[in-house]
């Protein structure tokens, strides 16, 4: 099977993502539902895991994208070449219209690649632009929502642990709830040029 792999280059962040697309034969959904029920429960032992977003395709479609969130690219390229991904991926492949196409991003960079190969990545002031405007309401309301439990169990108004947790939600926020949304959202104009 011939996987179109590459680390991209130059990215400073943290984490790494495993973005996946599966193009499954007509009549194949609910077997590929099954698999992939398996294969994500096969991810979550794997060192570093972090989450699994799943893009579905409309009825009728045929195209599936995934995403595993790993919390470095050492743990991402792990799961990714052990034995257990690949005996999965020897079940699924007669159900697959073509060979996959998998490629590891670091940081935020997911969040910003187009889906369609060859398309270029926004140029980085849309991305900062994009990223404040997630992030900075989110820094007004979250210290807002933990509020009372720092007044209800004073120990977390800690200096540092209530900025920890205030972070550490901010992050989550952004990172599985907002950012992919907020995305799809402006796509037309993040990619036009």
């Amino acid at each position: 099977m011939n996987n179109d792999a590459q680390a991209v280059e130059g990215a400073h962040c943290d984490g790494a993502t495993l973005r996946i697309h599966h193009r499954v034969r007509p009549n194949a959904q609910e077997r590929y539902e099954t698999w992939l029920r398996q294969i994500i429960e096969a991810a979550g032992r794997f060192p570093g895991h972090q989450g699994v977003h799943i893009l579905r395709p409309p009825a009728a479609g045929q195209n599936y994208e995934i995403a595993v969130r790993f919390a470095g690219e050492e743990d991402a390229q792990r799961w990714r070449e052990s034995n257990e991904r690949r005996e999965l991926m020897a079940v699924i492949q007669p159900e697959l219209a073509e060979d996959e196409h998998l490629e590891i991003l670091s940081g935020i960079d997911y969040w910003f690649t187009p889906p369609e190969s060859g398309a270029k990545v926004p140029v980085r002031w849309k991305q900062w632009l994009i990223t404040t405007a997630v992030i900075w309401p989110l820094t007004i309301l979250v210290p807002l929502l933990w509020w009372p439990l720092f007044q209800a169990v004073p120990v977390l108004e800690t200096w540092g642990l209530r900025h920890g947790l205030v972070a550490a939600t901010i992050v989550a926020l952004v990172v599985y709830l907002v950012m992919p949304r907020v995305v799809r959202l402006v796509s037309l104009w993040l990619h036009r040029r």
